[in-house]
Order: C-alpha cells, then sequence, then structure tokens
C-alpha cells in the first residue's frame, strides 16, 4: 500500500492518530505473575531459556521478580534462531543438537525451575535436557518444574472453521487477561471435582453433528493445569507434564484406558495432511480407528495416519477446558490457548506417553500428536453433565 505524505494529513487527523492509545503488554505484571506461580522457596535456582528477539522485552522483569522472591537467577539460555539460514546442514544441526543437550543437562544439574520463553520448544536441546531432568524427577519427587509460557508464537491460537483469527494485539490483550485475572483458586477447585469424578465414572461425549464417543479413564493420572507451579506440587506430579505447567492455565487432561474407547467424532471441516477434508467421521473400536468416512479428503487422512505409524490410528487424550477468560468469544470466535477455555473439548489422536498412556511412538520415529478442538460438545461423566453443546454447566 503507498504510504501518504505526513504533511498532507489534516493536523486534527494527525493529532488524533498521534493520541489514540496503544496496547501495550504490561511486562512487570506477567513477569510478577510468572514468578508468583512459582512459589519460590529461598534459593531457588531459576533459569530461563529463550528464542532470540522474542518477548526480549520481558526478561529483565523475569529475572528481577525471581531476585526479589528470594530465588537465585540463573539468567538466560537461548536456543538457535529460527528458521535457521537455507544454507546450514540438517545433519550437523542434529549431530550438534544431540551432543548439546548432554551437555546443557549436566549444566541443568542444580537449576531447580525454568521457564520456557516464547519460541523455545521440543526440537531445542536445551529444552529438551531441562525435560530429562523432569522425567528423572518423576521417581525423585524432587519438585523440579517448567513453566510454559508459550504465548502465541507457539502455535496456541487456533482459527474456527470459516472464521479468520483476530489481530495480534487482540489476541495479545485476551492472553494477558487470563493470565493476570484468572481466579485460580476457582479454577483448582473445578479441575480437581471434574478430575475426581474421571475415576469412577464413564466418559459419553456427543454432538449435533454426530459424535458419540465413550471410555473410561479408571486410575489413570488427570494433568490438571490450573496455573500452580510450586515444588510441593509439582513433588507429587505422577506424568511429566504435572512438571510443566502452562500459563495461562486452564484444561484437564487426560490418556483414557486404551481398550475402553468407543464410538465415533464427527469433525468440522479441517485438514488432514495439508489438505481439506469434509464431513470427517472417526470410528474406534478399543482405541483405534477402524473405519474413516468422509465426503472429500478421506485419502488426506490416510496419508497423515500412515505417515504416523501406529499412533496415528490411536486415541491419545481428551482436554476438557475450564477456564471462562480463555473461552472462545461470541463475536469474531476464535480458540483461545490450546483449548483451554470454558467449554472447548480436545480429542487428541498419538503419541500419550507424556500422559502416562500406552500409545508410543516406533523407535526411531517422531511422536506423533494430532489435536482437534471441538466447540459444540457435550460432555457427561456418569450422570453428570459437565459440558452442554459446548457451554461449560
Amino acid at each position: 500500500m503507498r504510504r501518504i505524505p505526513f504533511f498532507i494529513i489534516p493536523f486534527v487527523l494527525a493529532a488524533t492518530l498521534v493520541a489514540q492509545p496503544r496496547l501495550t503488554l504490561d511486562y512487570a505484571a506477567i513477569a510478577k505473575r510468572l514468578v508468583q506461580q512459582l512459589a519460590l522457596k529461598p534459593g531457588e535456582r531459576v533459569l530461563s531459556i529463550a528464542h532470540p528477539d522474542t518477548f526480549d522485552d520481558l526478561v529483565p522483569f523475569i529475572r528481577y521478580e525471581v531476585m526479589r522472591a528470594g530465588g537465585v537467577d540463573l539468567g538466560v539460555v537461548e536456543v538457535l534462531r529460527e528458521p535457521v539460514p537455507e544454507a546450514f546442514d540438517a545433519a550437523v544441526l542434529r549431530k550438534g543438537a544431540g551432543e548439546a543437550r548432554a551437555y546443557y543437562k549436566a549444566m541443568f544439574r542444580d537449576v531447580d525451575a525454568a521457564i520456557m520463553m516464547p519460541g523455545a520448544n521440543t526440537s531445542h536441546p536445551a529444552y529438551l535436557a531441562m525435560q530429562d531432568w523432569l522425567k528423572d524427577d518423576l521417581t525423585a519427587h524432587h519438585g523440579r518444574r517448567t513453566i510454559h509460557f508459550h504465548w502465541i508464537e507457539n502455535g496456541s491460537a487456533y482459527p474456527l472453521a470459516g472464521q479468520p483469527l483476530p489481530s495480534r494485539p487482540e489476541m495479545d490483550g485476551h492472553y494477558q487477561r487470563a493470565l493476570l485475572q484468572s481466579d485460580y483458586k476457582a479454577l483448582g477447585d473445578i479441575e480437581r471435582r471434574f478430575a475426581e469424578a474421571l475415576k469412577s465414572g464413564d466418559v459419553h461425549i456427543t454432538s449435533p453433528g454426530g459424535t458419540d464417543l465413550r471410555f473410561r479413564s479408571g486410575n489413570r493420572p488427570a494433568n490438571l493445569q490450573d496455573g500452580d507451579a510450586s515444588a510441593a506440587r509439582t513433588a507429587q506430579g505422577k506424568v511429566l507434564v504435572d512438571h510443566e505447567i502452562e500459563l495461562p492455565a486452564g484444561v484437564v487432561r487426560v490418556a483414557p484406558l486404551e481398550d475402553t474407547v468407543e464410538g465415533t467424532i464427527a469433525f468440522p471441516p479441517s485438514q488432514w495432511d495439508g489438505r481439506p477434508v469434509e464431513n470427517l467421521r472417526l470410528r474406534f473400536s478399543k482405541g483405534r480407528v477402524v473405519e474413516i468416512v468422509a465426503s472429500s479428503g478421506k485419502d488426506a487422512v490416510e496419508a497423515e495416519m500412515s505417515k504416523a505409524g501406529d499412533a496415528g490410528r490411536a486415541f491419545r487424550e481428551i482436554g476438557v477446558g475450564f477456564n471462562p477468560l480463555l473461552a472462545v468469544p461470541e463475536r469474531t470466535p476464535w480458540i483461545p490457548y490450546y483449548g483451554y477455555g470454558a467449554g472447548v473439548v480436545r480429542l487428541s489422536l498419538g503419541d500419550n506417553t507424556e500422559l502416562g498412556g500406552a500409545v508410543a511412538a516406533a523407535p526411531g520415529q517422531p511422536a506423533y500428536v494430532r489435536w482437534n478442538f471441538f466447540t459444540d460438545l457435550t460432555v457427561t461423566v456418569g450422570n453428570t453433565v459437565w459440558i452442554r453443546n459446548g457451554k461449560l454447566q
């Protein structure tokens, strides 16, 4: 678009433009909340893992809040900037990442808590090295933990079919409100009640479009993302994700007993193997896809599942959102933060070992995970309806 020279804009209009308030993130408040949720004990050592030039302005505030809370600030480890130059040899990068992971693990031996900043992810050796310590802690129970502060950079915002995502400032503001204004006690209370119900009740999920799915979770651990990132809480963790605390918060996740998953999931317009699929229905028996029906795009679904191997046809988990501040907005609707909003349900396929499930990727094959989001489901546990047509009851 051609830029209009400033001198031809009327003075009144120019003054109005200058006077308009600009939405900016409150870095001091965000950092305070992140560190507050860690509930640091004096002397606990805290590290941040960050992507270059992503949320740089937040980092000094986090480091200051760690010190103010009595923790020991260990500074920041930066991951390799992405995307990498096309000239870089992938084999060199793989070898370097493998070697770095081992050394990072040694470096992180005395780290009590880490904040995974936007842009850092499990493709990065520093991130994986911290995860290695979290896995060790499942038996050691030292209370090591990470805060996952993915924000929007790690692909947490999802459009609804036929609806565009809102502007970046709108999404930033939405996330900031959820992070700073959530009632964390109320969130924890309702999540614990739901998790308790899952232990004894059969789960039945239906939708107007034809979803009719049943399963049980039995004694499988439910992961509660209620924002509690204290050492006391994470020391009790039973699965990896109990040590990885998401902020913003708001979901309960569980991997059902695979053999109990029976029925059908009906999908809205979706994309598989990078291609559009319409009127898709997947039928499950004993936790595996046994039938694929679609008016168009069935070959794309088959292709994606085949590439994923055995895990591609396996039911992974259910995630139920409880945070009212992350609910799908009535106007300009979209799905905020991985479906953690009240009434959103995530029915996933793939590897569920991080949740204590039995579906694992084949040796040497990357873990396949496919998140499918639904905003119109009814979820009944036992005789209690928790969500009706996408609305938390």
